[in-house]
C-alpha cells in the first residue's frame, strides 16, 4: 500500500538510512529470545573486540558487539540503533548462545518496599 502520489519503491527507503527492514526480518521471524529474558536495565558487556561475520549473525548483531565494547543496558542498545527492545533481546539471546556477549542482570527486589508503601506516599501527595 503506498501513499497517493509516492511510489512503491520510495516507500520503503528513508534518504537518510537507506532501506527500510522491518523489526521481523531482522530477527528472522522470532519474537522470543533463544536464550534469555533480559530486563531493561540489564547490563551488557561485549566479551571479544573483533567479531568477524559469521553465519547466523547480521549487521544488527555485530553493531551490538561493537557498541558493547563499554557496557551498555539493553534500554540503551535498543536507543543507539534505534530498534525495538523485544527486537534487541532477540539479537543478545542469539549473542548469549554464542558467548559473544555477557549479561549482567540487575540485583534482586528484595529489600524494596512493598506497593502499599509507594501507595499511601501517591495518596499523601494527592491529599496535600
Amino acid at each position: 500500500m503506498t501513499l497517493q502520489g509516492e511510489s512503491a519503491e520510495h516507500q520503503w527507503v528513508d534518504d537518510h538510512a537507506g532501506p527500510v527492514v522491518r523489526p521481523y526480518a531482522v530477527t528472522g521471524g522470532r519474537a522470543r529470545p533463544v536464550t534469555g529474558t533480559f530486563d531493561l536495565i540489564s547490563l551488557v558487556t561485549a566479551t571479544r573486540k573483533d567479531v568477524s561475520p559469521e553465519i547466523g549473525l547480521g549487521p544488527e548483531h555485530l553493531a551490538i558487539v561493537g557498541l558493547c565494547q563499554r557496557m551498555q543496558s539493553v534500554a540503551e542498545i535498543a536507543a543507539h540503533l534505534d530498534l525495538p527492545v523485544g527486537t534487541v533481546r532477540v539479537l543478545l539471546g542469539d549473542l548469549v548462545a554464542r558467548s559473544l556477549v555477557q549479561i549482567r542482570e540487575p540485583q534482586s527486589t528484595v529489600g524494596i518496599p512493598d506497593h502499599s508503601i509507594f501507595e499511601a506516599v501517591i495518596n499523601g501527595l494527592r491529599a496535600l
